[in-house]
């Protein structure tokens, strides 16, 4: 069965727990979590062949949401990576809000990060999933500014876009420290990913709206 439209930023922090307490393999048996659509309740690893994919297919999602938000007219590209960041915020601090204990919840969300940076094969999984994402981005600024996708501006500008995601992870770690509301956190991670978008917004204006 394909893949579910919209499965994936609404709903991986739902597998967060699992991905964490069962980092060794898949489960002994599948994990059936609430889609956020109308397939409504799904067996995840129906859809995933191996960890790798179920934890990181979040990239091909922010791949495809990052393309269409670059080809929208009236937008800059630092607007419009801002509004998918923040989508992809509001998702996690949600689902944090709507778990029995939130601390516990943000504690296996840093763990879940750490479990990535631990594991080779989950670092080279996102790193390739990372380059397609850029790639991808490179092409969108290509197209706007009339330029080749390999030309150096429309990829140097498309590395910088992408550094907002890597910012907005480690603020999550930052701040996921059990003192914040759901609410508090989405707050001051956002102050952190504006502070550095206005460092890159003048020079990727060029790229037009």
């Amino acid at each position: 069965m394909p893949l579910q439209p919209g499965f994936g930023l609404a709903t991986n922090w739902n597998l967060v727990p699992t991905v964490v307490l069962n980092p060794t393999g898949r489960p002994p048996a599948p994990v059936a979590v609430h889609s956020g659509t109308s397939a409504g309740s799904v067996t995840v690893f129906n859809y995933f062949p191996t960890k790798e994919a179920l934890i990181l297919d979040r990239w091909q999602v922010t791949t495809e949401s990052l393309r269409t938000g670059l080809d929208e007219p009236g937008s800059t590209p630092v607007e419009a990576a801002l509004r998918i960041l923040d989508e992809e915020l509001g998702g996690m601090t949600a689902w944090l809000d709507a778990q029995e204990d939130p601390v516990r919840a943000g504690a296996l969300v840093k763990r879940f990060g750490a479990l990535i940076r631990s594991t080779p094969s989950l670092r080279a999984h996102q790193h390739d999933a990372a380059d397609r994402l850029v790639a991808a981005a490179a092409e969108a600024l290509a197209r706007r500014a009339g330029l080749e996708p390999d030309d150096p501006e429309p990829r140097i500008a498309a590395a910088a876009l992408l550094e907002l995601w890597r910012i907005q992870f480690q603020s999550l770690g930052r701040h996921l420290d059990g003192s914040r509301t759901p609410a508090q956190v989405h707050q001051a991670v956002t102050a952190d990913v504006r502070r550095a978008a206005r460092l890159i917004d003048a020079g990727l204006r060029t790229f037009g709206g």
